[in-house]
């Protein structure tokens, strides 16, 4: 935040009368924050709503830097999260292209991304949660501060806890630190809002909530696809078919986790895969055999056999043959 301020400070405030004039195409083409929202839209397919509302909070940030110049705006404005959604709904992506449209705006200096969870902030004992709490804070210090299953830090049933300590601390940092900070809780929508009834300092301090859908089955297939490129592999006509009746089967099983269950998906295909040639290992492969998943790589998921998401992808051929895991 002293870097934008230093920057607003050079160029002489414009604070004389009400024509006087600023550019603002000019400051988001400088800023360089489009390049960002267009990652944005790269990496993640669908959640229209979500990247609406990243383009808004960018574009509030970008005016207000403009308003700092008319010594409009006294003090830096609340960036504090909350992203709410099932897993696999993209949360920490954005959340790290958030941190980089801050960094370019000069709302934080790095614009880096600390990603944890209770055990990372919680201790065990008396005298173990302040530190813990703060080194993280300190890890998180001109970036973004991402909590996952924040929930997780309140836990009143038990009176030994202490987790409302920890809550104490980001409290304080999250008001005492908010030029150069900014933390988003993540979670389930529904224990967010149990979280947020119990502890309402943290509420006060959450300007921005964005909750995240679920992807549909042609969002997931169209990202099925993206991964799939991104590691040099296609599927063959007949197993893109197989993964088009995969998908809405694994919707409706549990633990489906959005596009983190598709990623499993396509490591336990790429295995199958795998398996498949080297038990074919006695002719030539060509360079179609490696980029393809066939369908029997598909359809064998215990999704179309047993009606059950798969385990822990079995260790068939090279490895069982050496003696390995079963």
């Amino acid at each position: 935040m002293g870097k934008m301020n230093d920057a607003v400070a050079a160029t002489s405030p414009l604070s004389g009368t009400d024509d006087a004039s600023v550019d603002l195409e000019a400051e988001f083409q400088a800023s360089d924050i489009q390049s960002v929202l267009d990652q944005l839209d790269r990496e993640l397919i669908g959640l229209t709503p979500i990247k609406t509302r990243i383009r808004e909070i960018a574009a509030l940030l970008l005016v207000d830097r403009l308003r700092r110049r008319f010594e409009l705006t006294s003090e830096t404005p609340t960036l504090h999260m909350c992203f709410t959604g099932n897993p696999g709904t993209g949360k920490t992506t954005v959340a790290m292209r958030m941190g980089e449209i801050l960094k370019r705006l000069g709302y934080v200096r790095e614009g880096h991304l600390v990603t944890v969870t209770r055990d990372d902030l919680v201790g065990q004992y008396i005298g173990h949660t302040a530190p813990k709490t703060k080194e993280v804070i300190k890890r998180a210090m001109g970036g973004v501060l991402f909590i996952d299953e924040a929930y997780y830090l309140y836990k009143p049933e038990n009176e030994r806890d202490y987790g409302a300590e920890s809550i104490e601390i980001l409290l304080q940092a999250m008001e005492n630190h908010r030029d150069d900070l900014v933390v988003i809780l993540a979670g389930y929508k529904d224990r967010m809002d149990q979280f947020f009834m119990s502890n309402p300092g943290m509420r006060s301090r959450i300007a921005h909530h964005l909750d995240f859908p679920d992807y549909s089955a042609d969002d997931l297939m169209a990202i099925t696809k993206l991964m799939l490129a991104g590691q040099s592999y296609r599927l063959s006509p007949a197993a893109q078919q197989a993964l088009t009746e995969y998908i809405p089967l694994r919707m409706t099983l549990p633990h489906f986790a959005n596009a983190r269950s598709i990623r499993n998906a396509l490591d336990r295909a790429r295995l199958r895969q795998a398996n498949r040639l080297f038990a074919a290992r006695a002719r030539p492969l060509t360079k179609a055999d490696l980029v393809t998943i066939e369908p029997e790589d598909i359809r064998a998921s215990r999704v179309f056999r047993e009606g059950k998401p798969d385990g822990e992808p079995l260790a068939v051929g090279f490895a069982s043959r050496q003696g390995g895991p079963r």
